[in-house]
This record gives C-alpha cells, structure tokens and sequence, in this order.
C-alpha cells in the first residue's frame, strides 16, 4: 500500500512536471502567467521561458527515468533534490511581483508535497 501510494505520487508529480515544461515551450506567455510572473508583451519571448520549460521537462523526464530503472532510495533522493525547484520558484514569484497566493498555493504547496512523496519514498 505505501509503495504504491510513494510511487503513485512520484509518477504523478513527475507527469505534472513534464506537463508543465511542454507548456512553457508551447505556450510560454499562458505558462508565465501560471507561473506568477508574466512576460511583457511586445519585448519577445524573454529566454527564461525557454530555460523554465526546457527544466521542468527535463526534470520531469529524469523522474519518470529513475522511478521505471531504479529502487525508492534513488527516487526518494532525487526528488529530495529537485524539490529545491519549487522552493526556488516561490522565491522568484515573491521577489517579482507575483502574488503571496501563486507563491504559496502553488510553488510552496508543490514543495511540500514533493518533500512529503520523499518521506514516503525513504520509508520504502
């Protein structure tokens, strides 16, 4: 029960990664507004777009990697570390612009989940 419950969370967070990174590289104006942080109209796309999708797919990608060739411990430390994304992105929004609620009702609120399926998955 708690393997699948570790595991489940892990394959659900790593799809919504890869989601989000497609996103960003297909949609990168929506993605940024998402984000908490939109892109200025008429500047072009600024690069951070492209570095955000091209992360989070990536990210995503190596999740879904580790958790179908390796056991929980390499799964539980990579998402460990990974979790430094979303505590990173909470502190972007906050120091531009972005609201206190897409800071922590996403980014942070991502964050704990994260650390939570990592609990989960030390504990297998």
């Amino acid at each position: 029960m708690l393997s699948s419950l570790a595991y489940g969370l892990a394959i659900v967070l790593n799809l919504f990664i890869v989601f989000i990174g497609a996103r960003f590289l297909v949609a990168p104006r929506a993605s940024a507004a998402g984000y908490g942080v939109p892109a200025t109209e008429g500047g072009g796309d600024p690069a951070y777009l492209t570095i955000k999708g091209v992360r989070d797919l990536t990210y995503g990608l190596v999740g879904l990697a580790l958790i179908a060739f390796t056991n929980a411990e390499a799964v539980a430390w990579f998402m460990l570390v990974v979790t430094l994304a979303p505590l990173a992105d909470t502190v972007i929004v906050l120091r531009h612009g972005g609201t206190r609620a897409t800071a922590f009702g996403i980014h942070f609120a991502t964050a704990v989940v994260m650390l939570l399926d990592t609990a989960l998955l030390f504990a297998l």
